[in-house]
């Protein structure tokens, strides 16, 4: 199986209804262009929380086994991450630089589920998605990345 973008998903501000997108501009040190935490309106948009917001990714194969586990359907718009991968172990990318399409990143820190994400959907689940709740990333240069990119290891 390839690694690659599934979905694309963006929302113009904190607490605001994602967007499914085919395509969206990443800027270095910034954020995705029309992403709450590119424009800096996210919840989580302080200086002090630092640039490991400005891209988040969650696998697919987490939310199957959600769903298969639990019997929660949980959509990638519900869990407010901008990427929907498939083929890709996020957990593993932490502290790694890597590739989604033409734009690098590099994997800041484990993407935990929130209380405040919880409320949003309006069911508690953050405990059963600890360590599978996605990434949070820097982006390292800009371009644009698109659904269907491929998601490109430092070793490939």
């Amino acid at each position: 199986m390839q690694r690659s973008v599934v979905e694309l998903w963006t929302a113009c501000e904190g607490g605001s209804l994602m967007q499914p997108q085919e395509s969206v501009t990443a800027i270095a040190d910034v954020g995705l262009s029309g992403d709450r935490y590119g424009a800096q309106v996210g919840s989580y948009s302080r200086p002090s929380d630092g640039p490991d917001r400005q891209l988040t990714l969650i696998a697919k194969e987490e939310l199957v086994w959600l769903q298969e586990t639990h019997g929660i359907d949980m959509t990638a718009a519900d869990s407010r991450r901008n990427i929907l991968t498939e083929g890709v172990h996020l957990n593993s990318l932490v502290g790694q630089r890597f590739s989604v399409g033409e734009v690098e990143v590099e994997g800041i820190r484990l993407c935990q589920p929130c209380k405040q994400l919880a409320d949003i959907l309006g069911f508690d689940f953050a405990h059963l998605m600890v360590d599978r709740g996605g990434l949070n990333c820097r982006i390292l240069t800009s371009g644009t990345i698109r659904v269907g990119d491929v998601v490109a290891l430092g070793n490939d």
